[in-house]
């Protein structure tokens, strides 16, 4: 017998409805605002990763949850919302809240695409798009420290800019959040029925 929250991916795709339009706007709007504030509360760190932020469990959540084009179109409006936010008070490089929305918005595909077929590979998915996310974040990361670009300082050689890159793979961290996201599966999915999503 399945769990509660595993039964929320079984659904046939057939039987399933989206929500009309007006109420899938008044969705997006609130959980980028919900992705947004997750964002702006965050873990500082040193650049490049500048930040853990508490938005990984939202975004997760909702990619199992809802159509997959409106997790990614919230995910990409609150994280770039947010990340503006983090810096124009607390600084940082104009181009991270870019960053945020490559890195962040096609996790919710991938995330997505396992909805409907259990726990292990939803968990499995979210781990993938974690990984996904980390090299989002390393590679540019890695090209910008290597060729000066986007003011992250004078030329130097791939090496060096490797190693500056490097502390991106402290967002393999954003894992711890999978727990969490399945607890608000499991604890929405109803309320996201009723909306007319799969929940």
């Amino acid at each position: 017998m399945g769990t509660y929250a595993e039964s929320a991916f079984h659904e046939d795709a057939s039987a399933r409805t989206t929500p009309m339009r007006s109420r899938r706007l008044a969705f997006i709007a609130v959980f980028s605002a919900v992705i947004a504030v997750c964002t702006i509360v965050s873990i500082p760190l040193p650049k490049p990763v500048f930040e853990i932020t508490l938005a990984p469990a939202v975004y997760f959540a909702l990619a199992a949850l809802t159509d997959k084009w409106d997790a990614f179109s919230a995910t990409a409006i609150g994280g770039f919302v947010g990340e503006l936010f983090n810096i124009t008070t607390r600084g940082g490089l104009p181009i991270y809240p870019f960053g945020m929305v490559w890195a962040r918005a096609p996790e919710v595909l991938i995330i997505a695409w396992a909805a409907n077929k259990g726990n292990r590979a939803l968990a499995l998915a979210m781990a993938a798009a974690t990984v996904y996310e980390t090299f989002a974040f390393l590679v540019p990361d890695w090209l910008f420290y290597s060729f000066g670009l986007f003011g992250y300082g004078s030329p130097t050689t791939l090496y060096a800019g490797l190693i500056l890159a490097v502390p991106d793979l402290a967002t393999f961290a954003d894992l711890a959040f999978i727990p969490i996201a399945f607890a608000i599966i499991a604890g929405a999915g109803p309320t996201f029925r009723r909306l007319g999503y799969r929940g």
